[in-house]
This record gives C-alpha cells, sequence and structure tokens, in this order.
C-alpha cells in the first residue's frame, strides 16, 4: 500500500504536466486562438495585450478587448483603440464569426482582404496609416453597415461600384485620406446610408443631388468639387475655371486685351438674357391670368398647371408648389375650391394655400404616409408641411378626422397646426422638430466622432412615448391609434422629449401598411394564405412600441438583420442566454451601472411584443413600469416588479377592455 502512494505521488507532477501540455495545445488547436496570438505577436510591440495568453480560452473574458457568442464560443466582438498598435491586421481575417472591428487611433499600416469576414457588421479603422486604395473584398461583406475608413493614407479612385453591392451600409466615413477621381456614380450606393463623409481628399466635379442632404462638412476641403451643398455652384464662373485656374495657378494673370474681350462679351450676354426673360414674364403673365379667369381655379392652375409654374429657386430650395407639380396635375376645369387652410391652434402662417405653395421649402424625404418638406413661410416662421399622395375618398370625412386630430394637444405628440384638404391632395402643416428622430439619435453617424445617446436620454425617450401613446388611446371612445408608430415618428423636441409625429394618419390611407415598417407591424396584421388579417387595434400599436423599445436597447434597426428580424432576434438572445453586451448596445458600456434597468425595460419590450393581443398589456401599463423603472423601482437582486405591476392591473376594467380589442 505504501508502495502504492509513493509511485502515485511520483506520478503525479507528470499526470498535470500531460494535463497541461494537452489542454494547451487544445487552446492552440483553436484557429481563433492561434490568428489572436500571431496578430499579438506582430502588431502589441508594446505588451498592451498582455492578458492575450495561451494557457487561456479568448472567451473566458478575461481577453481584453475580445467578446464572443456565448453559445457557440467564438469571436463576434474586438475593440482595440489607442493601443500603439503597429504593422498588419490581416491575421484578424481569420475571425470568421466577427461582427464587429474597431481599431482605431492606432499605428496600423499594411493592406488588409476583407474578403473574408462574411458577417462583419461594423468595422472601424480610423486614425490609422493604412495607404493604397480600398481594402480588398470590401464588396462581400454583404451585412456590413458601418464603415470607417477616415484620417488614414488611402488613395486613388472611391470604388462606389463595389459599395453599392452593400445593401445594408449606413455609415460610409472616408474624409482625410487622399482619395480622388469624382462621384457621378455614387447614386447606385445605397439609399438607406445615414451618416456620409468625403471631406478633405482630393474629390473633383458635382456632387450628385441625393447626396447634397449630407451638408457641407461632408464635401469641404475639396478644391475641385462643386454643387449643392457647397457654397459655390458648379454653374458658376469661378466653379466652372477652378481646374484651369489651379493648373495654371503658376502661370501669369489674363492680359489686359482679354479681360476687356471678356467683361464685353459678357456684358452683351446679360443684356440678351434680361430681354428675352422680361418677353417671357409679360406673356406668361398675361397668360396666367387668362387662365385664371377661364377655369375657376386660379391658385391650382397658377401653383401646379405646367406652363403657369415659376422656375426662380430661392435662396433656401425651390417653391413648395415646384416640388408637388411633378406629381400633381393642374386641373382644366370644375367648380372653384377655396384657397383657405383649415387654421388650427398654435398655427403662425397665413390662412391661403395659395402662399404656402410660393414658400421656399426643402424635401427632407418620403414615408409610407406622403412626401415631407421643411418650409420657410414669408414671416420666416420654419413648418413642416407633409403631402399625402393618396388617400381615401370622402372629403367631409376627412374633415371631420383631421380636425380631430388636430384639436389633440399634449407635450409628447406633435400637434397638426394647419390643413389643406383638396380633391388633389392633402397638405398637412406641423411644427419643424430640428433635433430629428429617435431613429436618427439611435443609428445616424455611428462611430467615431459620434455622442452616444445616454441611457438617460433614452429611459427618457421611451417614457415620453408611452405617455403620448396613452394619451391618445385614453382621449376619445372612438379608439384613436396611431397606426404607424416607429423610431422615425417619433421626434425629438429641444429639450430631448419625445413627441409622436404621424399620429392616426395610417387611417386615411387606402392601403393601410408600407413595406417598409412591416418589421414594426403585429403579427396578426400579417396576411397569410389562409387567414384574413384582423383590424388595426391599440393593441397593434402596443407591439410596435415593443419593437421601438427592443431599438433603444439594442441600437439595432428593426429590420437591419437581413430575414431575421429584431424582436426574433433578440428573443433568441435571450433564450440562450447570451452575454449582456451582445444583447444591448454596446454604445450603453459608459452606463453598465443602470443594467438592471436595462434588463427591466428589455422586459416591458417582450411583453409588449407577444404574439397573442390578449396577452400584451395596454399602453397606459407599459407607460406605468416604464416610469417604475426611472423611479428605480427595480429590485437589488435584479429582479423587476412588471409582472406585479400587470397582475395588479390585470383585473382592471380598462385592461379587461383592451384585450377585446
Amino acid at each position: 500500500m505504501l508502495q502504492t502512494q509513493n509511485n502515485f505521488h511520483f506520478l503525479s507532477p507528470f499526470l498535470f504536466s500531460l494535463f497541461f501540455f494537452f489542454f494547451f495545445s487544445l487552446s492552440l488547436s483553436n484557429p481563433e486562438t492561434t490568428a489572436l496570438l500571431a496578430f499579438k505577436s506582430s502588431a502589441d510591440t508594446f505588451n498592451s495585450l498582455s492578458s492575450w495568453v495561451a494557457s487561456s480560452d479568448p472567451c473566458s473574458g478575461s481577453w481584453f478587448g475580445v467578446t464572443c457568442d456565448p453559445a457557440k464560443r467564438r469571436v463576434t466582438r474586438i475593440v482595440l483603440e489607442n493601443l500603439n498598435l503597429t504593422g498588419s491586421a490581416q491575421q484578424l481575417t481569420q475571425l470568421a464569426h466577427l461582427k464587429l472591428l474597431s481599431l482605431n487611433r492606432n499605428r496600423l499600416s499594411s493592406s488588409l482582404n476583407l474578403s473574408a469576414w462574411h458577417n462583419l457588421n461594423h468595422l472601424y479603422l480610423s486614425r490609422n496609416r493604412f495607404e493604397g486604395s480600398l481594402p480588398a473584398g470590401i464588396s462581400r461583406l454583404r451585412h456590413l453597415r458601418r464603415l470607417d475608413l477616415s484620417h488614414n493614407q488611402f488613395s486613388g479612385e472611391i470604388p462606389l461600384t463595389e459599395l453599392a453591392q452593400l445593401p445594408h451600409l449606413l455609415t460610409l466615413r472616408l474624409e482625410s485620406n487622399s482619395f480622388t477621381g469624382i462621384l457621378a456614380s455614387a447614386h447606385s450606393i445605397s439609399a438607406s446610408i445615414l451618416d456620409f463623409n468625403v471631406s478633405h481628399n482630393n474629390i473633383s466635379g458635382k456632387i450628385p443631388t441625393f447626396l447634397s442632404k449630407f451638408g457641407a462638412t461632408s464635401f469641404a476641403g475639396n478644391e475641385h468639387l462643386c454643387g449643392n451643398p457647397l457654397p459655390y455652384k458648379c454653374s458658376d464662373p469661378t466653379a466652372a475655371n477652378f481646374s484651369v485656374q489651379s493648373r495654371n495657378r503658376h502661370d501669369s494673370v489674363l492680359s489686359n486685351a482679354a479681360l476687356l474681350a471678356i467683361s464685353i462679351v459678357g456684358a452683351a450676354v446679360t443684356l440678351l438674357v434680361i430681354i428675352v426673360a422680361a418677353t417671357w414674364y409679360r406673356r406668361t403673365k398675361s397668360r396666367g391670368t387668362h387662365s385664371e379667369t377661364a377655369n375657376g381655379h386660379g391658385y391650382v392652375s397658377k401653383h401646379y398647371g405646367p406652363g403657369e409654374l415659376t422656375k426662380k429657386k430661392s435662396t433656401t430650395g425651390v417653391q413648395l408648389a415646384q416640388c408637388a407639380q411633378s406629381n400633381v396635375n393642374g386641373p382644366v376645369g370644375g367648380p372653384r375650391e377655396s384657397e383657405d387652410m383649415v387654421v388650427l391652434e398654435g398655427y403662425r402662417g397665413s390662412d391661403k394655400v395659395g402662399d404656402l405653395l410660393k414658400a421656399s421649402a426643402e424635401m427632407l424625404g418620403k414615408g409610407s404616409v406622403g412626401t415631407t418638406f421643411k418650409v420657410v413661410t414669408d414671416g420666416g416662421h420654419k413648418v413642416v408641411v407633409k403631402r399625402v399622395r393618396e388617400r381615401r375618398n370622402g372629403g367631409k370625412e376627412i374633415d371631420g378626422f383631421l380636425k380631430q386630430i388636430g384639436g389633440l394637444r399634449h407635450p409628447n405628440i406633435a400637434a397638426l397646426r394647419a390643413y389643406h384638404n383638396s380633391n388633389h391632395e392633402l397638405l398637412l402643416v406641423y411644427d419643424l422638430f430640428p433635433e430629428g428622430s429617435l431613429h436618427s439619435a439611435l443609428h445616424g453617424n455611428r462611430g467615431p466622432g459620434r455622442t452616444p445617446l445616454a441611457w438617460a436620454a433614452r429611459l427618457k425617450l421611451a417614457a415620453g412615448s408611452a405617455e403620448g401613446l396613452a394619451f391618445l388611446h385614453g382621449c376619445s371612445k372612438s379608439k384613436l391609434f396611431h397606426g404607424n408608430l416607429t423610431s422615425s415618428n417619433i421626434l425629438v423636441d429641444r429639450t430631448g422629449n419625445a413627441c409622436l409625429a404621424d399620429v392616426g394618419l395610417q387611417q386615411l390611407l387606402p392601403a393601410p401598411f408600407s413595406s417598409s415598417t412591416s418589421a414594426y407591424r403585429a403579427p396578426e396584421l400579417m396576411v397569410s394564405h389562409n387567414k384574413t388579417p384582423r383590424k388595426f387595434t391599440q393593441k397593434c400599436d402596443v407591439y410596435s412600441f415593443g419593437v421601438v423599445l427592443l431599438e433603444i436597447l439594442t441600437g439595432r434597426m428593426a429590420a437591419e438583420e437581413g430575414e431575421t428580424n429584431l424582436v426574433e432576434w433578440v428573443k433568441t438572445a435571450v433564450q440562450k442566454e447570451c452575454n449582456t453586451w451582445e444583447v444591448l448596445d454596446f454604445e450603453l458600456l459608459g452606463d453598465r451601472a443602470m443594467e438592471g434597468e436595462m434588463w427591466a425595460l428589455l422586459e416591458v419590450g417582450l411583453l409588449c411584443v407577444t404574439p397573442l393581443p390578449k396577452d400584451r398589456p395596454t399602453i397606459g401599463v407599459v407607460h406605468r413600469m416604464i416610469e417604475n423603472i426611472r423611479n428605480k423601482a427595480v429590485r437589488e437582486d435584479g429582479a423587476k416588479f412588471i409582472l406585479d405591476e400587470l397582475t395588479s392591473d390585470s383585473s382592471s376594467p380598462s385592461h379587461s377592455h383592451s384585450a377585446s380589442t
């Protein structure tokens, strides 16, 4: 027996060494571990990644900057910023499951081939020393949403054809490089882009019209670039001759004789233009006056008729009537329509629709309800005008409904200030919210330089949206509902409060829904081959609001995951008990102390998106639950009072009645 014990003591170190060797060999056999250690060996000259050791698992939580999918044990996120990393990052392309890579503010320089990162969503390589053309294989990153290559030394033309193959791209930051070429083919890139910047490069030519919405700062520092939104136009002589002047900047100025000749020709052309314009104006005015008298549609023919519209550009945009012309044709006869606007409480503009149509306008976007314009009235007031393309028949019915909607006044509802309902279209006037929408606050300008939306601000917006929706649902016996609640329809005022926009307008449309908002649609509204979809109810609004809550928490868009919508993605992640920051928005890491509140709100969101309408809480209950979270009604052990709230409210008349709707 003693001999056996001695043999065991003798073998113990050997067995331990054998076990350690086996574990060490197993860790190295993992290709992800091998790739990460190879990257550390070549790039980490200052030993910033000392926690990356071969004897541990990258998914153990001890490797700095590395996050894994807990179910698959695969690396999905790497964030290594400002660590003085040098050389190449090519070894990281072996991480096939990587979804987010941020290597900002390092000294990496070697070229990359990105084709292996099929699952990559976010790529941040700003402020490094990369050079040459844009990384190869970028067109194969079909799930890419954020791309930031700014402040490097990239050169050559921007491969817009390849970038056009990225259907989900939201951010394209290429500023402060040495890119050349033109943007003429940029119309082919994704129309979903929210953040675009090519400033401080060597790009030339005219800025495509659809890119002008990004503002002058997105194009500044390109000497040969012209057109809106830059202050000089391509038709301007200075801009037109700019490239010639640049090529001959070291030559002498034109001779006096040449300058004199140019002046004479310019004066002659100007005089000719004035004469032609005056003649055309007299004829147009005469013909327009006759038209007004003949058909009794003065303001319509003046502002909509194809021959009567003025083409003069204003200092801030085209006239609203010009914006409407491409989709509305003026009538040729019929009874005279009123030129008056229906003015509601708080409207400060003219009560004549003709004055509104002549005002300077800038198109803000097109949605499922109609086209939206920012309009500056003659008095200098800035308003938003929504032009509804199609609507249900019944003028008196529409007028009655709009007056009902226009009478709603609540701090969390964007008030309808005025409207004009004609046979040809519907114009709706609202206040302007220059701070934008919840959608832009969550998803716009993601990446370096962005100010993250703090948790307190998100929770405040969630509570305000719920309060506004609860007011809408409870203010009328006619069972008003929003009908198209999305993060884009939740506006933000100057004090950070949420205001619901487009309230009730979906009820005016002949088709109740748009495919662009299907991710917010309650399952009972889906059309199947053997079932008729149910009518829209207030519980459908609750489902849409639940999707918005999941957006607030995850930072993901409602339909950005391709075939898997946000609701299904969150449910799957929760069922798999994924790591907290695999589910929640990584921008909330700075508020990790409030993680209990975040999970509490996540539970509220999941209750709202319950498949059966009868199982969803009313929006009034939802609002109280969110206020409880704001008032720190989360127990110390992390459990929530949400189910308690539901239980205590389930017997109330309002809850039981709404469940039947």
